[in-house]
């Protein structure tokens, strides 16, 4: 048995955790310690705090889930300022070897691997993911994280993608205002501007300017409050369309993989675990046409492990190191 680094970075938060492996497998995830990125210069000094909180010299082998593309000697993410290289990993951070996927690729390799009962259904028939053919695998957070799960055989393969940054699709005329309102203030308006963190806040705001009425939340942390707890009706109507566009794409992204099921996962997908089965997500998912029906007989289910992405790291490491 190993012990290796796991780390989940994204736009606002770095996550660490020291995980044990064996035989391509991973049979521990310890407690998590999450860092503010903005508090953090580079990943090299929160890769520092995590190992004086530890109190210990960590491992040599990191596996690493990014929140960007991953191709390339020098990484950038999509949604923070930190640059990462590759080649300077030995010399700055002692790291011998590593494995680095996107982060929902890392989702999607913890949905190979996770237990069946760290899901939950949000809509389509209750029944477990299948053992073979495409998984589509979703998610908002401080952006729109997508991958796509192949399974085949009793293998699999993870296919990462940037399927966030597709068009916004407005399906009713209320959408077409919230789309030319939004094109006020992006040149082109994707998916990732409707459903997000910061996705909220834009229709928030698109909301109130379609209906003439004063911006009263400025921030995502009230607005998220208040919309979910229903003390202030535009910010319901906010994420009344947040779900409607989730369960669209979702199902639009099903549709195009030839998925047989569908799984969402992301910090905001996990607070909407008790939202979206009352949403109109399903309604969305399913509104496909000539397919609906299929669209209806497809699982759609939620991840509950509260860290998905540092599992998946470690099984993605496991699995190309065993």
């Amino acid at each position: 048995m190993r012990t290796i680094v796991a780390a989940d970075i994204g736009g606002t938060h770095a996550r660490f955790a020291l995980a044990e492996i064996e035989a391509g497998r991973v049979v521990s995830l310890g407690e998590p310690v999450k860092l503010k990125t903005a508090e953090h210069a580079s990943f090299q000094t929160a890769w520092e705090e995590f190992g004086r909180r530890q109190g210990i010299d960590l491992p040599p082998e990191l596996a690493m889930a990014f929140a960007g593309p991953v191709g390339g000697e020098v990484l950038k993410l999509t949604n923070n300022p930190w640059v990462i290289r590759k080649g300077l990993m030995k010399e700055r951070l002692g790291v011998d070897r590593h494995t680095i996927v996107n982060d929902f690729g890392a989702v999607a390799h913890a949905v190979a691997t996770l237990p069946q009962d760290q899901f939950e259904r949000v809509c389509g028939p209750d029944e477990l993911l299948p053992k073979q053919g495409m998984i589509t695998v979703l998610g908002p957070g401080t952006g729109l994280g997508v991958a796509a799960l192949l399974r085949r055989n009793g293998d699999y393969q993870v296919i990462e993608t940037e399927g966030g940054h597709v068009d916004f699709a407005p399906l009713d005329s209320l959408e077409d205002q919230i789309l030319a309102s939004l094109r006020k203030s992006f040149r082109r308006v994707s998916i990732e501007r409707i459903v997000s963190g910061r996705g909220l806040l834009n229709v928030y705001e698109a909301l109130a300017s379609i209906e003439g009425r004063a911006v009263e939340f400025h921030e995502e942390r009230p607005l998220w409050e208040a919309a979910r707890n229903g003390a202030d009706s535009l910010a319901s109507a906010a994420l009344d369309r947040f779900c409607l566009t989730l369960g669209a794409i979702a199902g639009d992204l099903a549709l195009a993989q030839g998925a047989h099921a569908a799984v969402i996962g992301g910090g905001l997908g996990y607070r909407l675990r008790d939202h979206l089965p009352r949403s109109g997500f399903r309604d969305r998912f399913i509104a496909k046409g000539r397919f609906e029906r299929m669209m209806d007989d497809m699982p759609v289910k939620l991840i509950t492990y509260p860290e998905p992405g540092l599992y998946g790291a470690a099984a993605a490491f496991a699995r190309e190191h065993p």
